[in-house]
């Protein structure tokens, strides 16, 4: 590479630019880079002087800078000099040739060494010129060369010093800067509890400023993540085991480590509720990513203590005020992962065993739905205690009885009761003095009615929610299933049912429940009511039949629901593995922009050709990729794909907020999807860091391409979980209903008699036996 002649002093004076020369391969012969002549770059030094020079792509930046100085005549070593873009980008061997090719306007300015040696200085001394630092601090800091530099002169120490004495914008900056030092994956494993406990401290202030108060959520929300479970690399389903970390590893906070120093507040999780309702739809939006981390990762031990501080402050009340008053895309995001996290919630608590000798908590409850009840145990004939069959159960085992709905069904018996104690008591006692083959079992009805909610809102298991929507009433579980009780009471009250009509009545209820519920994201909360209240009988019975003629009464006995459930965890894991599969194979995009409501987005590579092929690495950490004006054939493997975004930086996937750069020619049948510059593409996304910085903005060729890549890119993201399309949900959905049909051939093939339920039986008289793989693989 070379230039013309140095200018004269009075073209430096004047920033004057010179003409080019042909650039040499350092041998002092012309090179030509690949396709044609070399491309001229203009370049601008720290005195202002813009030169016209031809870079060779094939050298190194060492090599440009090193012949630089020597055409420039500069008097200091290439070595304090470094290259970066318009956009303040250090430009590396990496990015070197593609900026040359787009013929990028290059700075030559201060190395990274040098740029953090003096912020460093102006840490230490604490000048007036501390801001300025710490602002330059913000930018740079994500730079790998330049956080070296930074950290080995001890910059992380005076960094945090700032953080912990500082306040106003000098702590909104310094918060900032570490925000972006966390983006990295290592350096910042010296942060201690001390820390942790002044960034806890500072949330929780009331006093605190949403500029701060942003990024210090986003630095516990990283240090929620950075658990040993978490440590980028291949995962296969939930059997992971905890990698080995290795020395300097970030991998070592996690929930325990954070929750520790957050209980030292008590107000902590209380503000951080609150700010869900905050003006700042950011603020927001960060205190939604916190407690969805928070929920993602809470460990066994501090399970039932968090879980249960997150039902005190009724964060699902405060998320259902979201859903109806968000106003950008990325919230809706963050709410269909709390959806997502709660569904994993509710599964725990459905499979967590009664046990009141062993839980003290459980032990209460039941002693409080007992109370209420105002009846008095006795014993029968046989001296076997009557206590909990007069509420309705078939048996004194507590265990046994909630062995279905777990502690989800006794939270819920229980919020029923204590609605209206009065009216508990008076339907209670008003059973009893019914005969006894008339009397509603309505404890047993309850937990019939979880079992039906978990069905309709696909409680299967704890994995991924395949809702695309808003789900508001599935937020309030507990009032739902309030509602479907006092519709069983009634049904069977209006229809004078006995004891032996119990599957029917349940049938009804379940008929009940999916037009209740039908269109839950747009319907209101009092046509829900009216619908389980102020319905009769009659009708229901009426629509129940019409249903019952296309519909296989099979389907609703608890061995068949079971089974489906079984299936759809198998449908989901194998459609998880497609998408995944899809990231593995690659696919062509198109370069986007943000809409003008995310202009405020800190994009990191704004790039400058309209086509972008991207794929996953085999170790699923990585997203390698190539941008090209037109497409070409990408060989298998990485070998085409020099650069890379890394999975774990990947907080967010918003979708339909990006459009088409404004000045691409493209032809019209490029694309299956409208390409207007002032609206969004629906077949948009954007992959976006925890601070909000646009790793990669881009827009699907198709509906197909789309639902792969958000969804399988969802699917990898650790605190993620919910998907974004329509295809992936109806998909799962279709392979759970194939297969149970598939299942069913094989037993009404040979007129095998389903029963309506499955009962245990006796307790085998030794221990010499073992649980066959096989019978249980083929038992309905």
């Amino acid at each position: 590479m070379s230039s013309n002649n140095p200018p004269s002093e009075e073209g430096r004076r004047a920033g004057a630019s010179t003409a080019a020369a042909p650039a040499t391969n350092g041998n002092g012969n012309a090179s030509q880079a690949k396709g044609g002549l070399v491309p001229t770059n203009n370049v601008t030094t720290k005195d202002g002087l813009t030169v016209r020079t031809r870079i060779d792509p094939t050298l190194t930046v060492e090599d440009v800078i090193r012949q630089l100085c020597i055409s420039l005549k500069l008097k200091e070593p290439p070595a304090v000099y470094a290259l970066r873009d318009e956009t303040d980008e250090l430009i590396t061997n990496d990015n070197l040739r593609k900026k040359i090719k787009g013929k990028v306007n290059l700075k030559l300015v201060n190395a990274p060494a040098i740029e953090a040696a003096e912020i460093v200085e102006r840490l230490v001394t604490r000048d007036s010129k501390m801001g300025l630092a710490l602002t330059s601090l913000r930018r740079y800091i994500r730079e790998e060369q330049f956080a070296t530099e930074f950290l080995q002169r001890d910059g992380l120490h005076e960094l945090i010093q700032i953080i912990e004495t500082s306040h106003g914008n000098i702590l909104a900056y310094a918060l900032t800067a570490m925000q972006n030092l966390m983006e990295l994956d290592h350096g910042w494993e010296s942060l201690d509890d001390a820390f942790i406990l002044k960034v806890v401290q500072i949330l929780s202030s009331e006093q605190s400023r949403i500029n701060v108060c942003r990024p210090a959520t986003a630095i516990l929300k990283k240090l929620v993540e950075a658990d040993p479970t978490s440590v980028p690399g291949p995962q296969v389903g939930s059997s992971r085991q905890p990698p080995t970390l290795s020395p300097g590893s970030v991998y070592r906070y996690g929930f325990e480590v954070v929750y520790e120093q957050m209980r030292k507040e008590e107000r902590l999780l209380e503000t951080v509720v609150g700010r869900l309702g905050s003006a700042d739809t950011t603020m927001a939006m960060y205190s939604m990513m916190l407690i969805n981390s928070l929920m993602a990762h809470a460990s066994d031990a501090r399970w039932d203590e968090f879980i249960e501080e997150i039902e005190r402050l009724n964060v699902c009340k405060a998320v259902t005020r979201l859903m109806s008053s968000h106003t950008i895309e990325d919230l809706t995001s963050c709410i269909l992962d709390f959806q997502a996290n709660l569904i994993r919630v509710t599964y725990r608590k459905k499979i967590t065993l009664v046990e009141p000798d062993v839980e003290p908590t459980q032990e209460v409850a039941l002693n409080f739905i007992w109370a209420c009840s105002k009846l008095k145990e006795d014993t029968d004939d046989n001296m076997i205690t009557r206590k909990w069959r007069k509420l309705g159960f078939d048996t004194e085992d507590m265990t046994q009885e909630f062995r279905e709905v777990g502690s989800l069904g006794l939270d819920c018996l229980k919020y029923f009761v204590a609605r209206d104690p009065e009216y508990w008591a008076k339907v209670v006692q008003e059973q009893i003095s019914r005969p006894e083959e008339r009397r509603c079992p309505i404890a047993k009805a309850s937990n019939e009615i979880v079992d039906l909610l978990s069905e309709h809102w696909a409680i299967y298991a704890p994995g991924y929610s395949t809702s695309t929507t808003f789900q508001p009433f599935f937020l309030n579980f507990q009032r739902v299933h309030t509602l479907a009780t006092l519709f069983f009471l009634r049904m069977w009250n209006e229809s004078g049912a006995a004891r032996d009509d119990f599957p029917r009545m349940a049938a009804l209820t379940r008929s009940q429940v999916k037009v209740a519920l039908r269109r839950e994201n747009i319907r209101p909360w009092h046509e829900v009511e009216q619908d389980f209240l102020e319905c009769e009988y009659r009708a229901v019975r009426d629509r129940q039949m019409q249903e019952l003629e296309m519909e296989d009464d099979i389907m609703s006995k608890v061995p068949i629901r079971a089974l489906r459930a079984k299936m759809y965890k198998e449908s989901f894991e194998f459609v998880r593995q497609q998408r995944i599969h899809c990231l593995l194979e690659g696919a062509w995009f198109m370069n986007a922009i943000p809409l003008a409501t995310n202009a405020s987005r800190d994009t990191m590579r704004r790039p400058t050709r309209p086509w972008r092929f991207l794929r996953l690495d085999n170790g699923l950490k990585y997203l390698h990729y190539i941008d090209s004006a037109v497409k070409f054939p990408v060989r298998k493997g990485l070998e085409d794909l020099p650069e890379r975004i890394d999975i774990s930086l990947i907080n967010e996937i918003a979708t339909g907020a990006c459009t088409p750069f404004p000045n691409l020619c493209l032809p019209r049948d490029t694309l299956d999807i409208p390409t207007s510059p002032v609206m969004a593409s629906p077949l948009s996304f954007s992959l976006l860091t925890a601070s909000g910085a646009s790793l990669a903005d881009q827009i699907a060729p198709d509906q197909s391409r789309w639902a792969d890549w958000t969804d399988g890119l969802n699917m990898l993201r650790k605190a993620g979980g919910h998907v974004a399309s329509k295809e992936t949900e109806v998909f799962v959905q279709s392979l759970t209903e194939i297969g149970l049909k598939i299942k069913l051939l094989d037993l009404s093939g040979e007129k095998i008699e389903i029963p309506s339920g499955l009962v245990a039986g006796p307790p085998p008289n030794n221990s010499d036996f073992f649980f066959s793989d096989l019978i249980y693989d083929t038992q309905v």
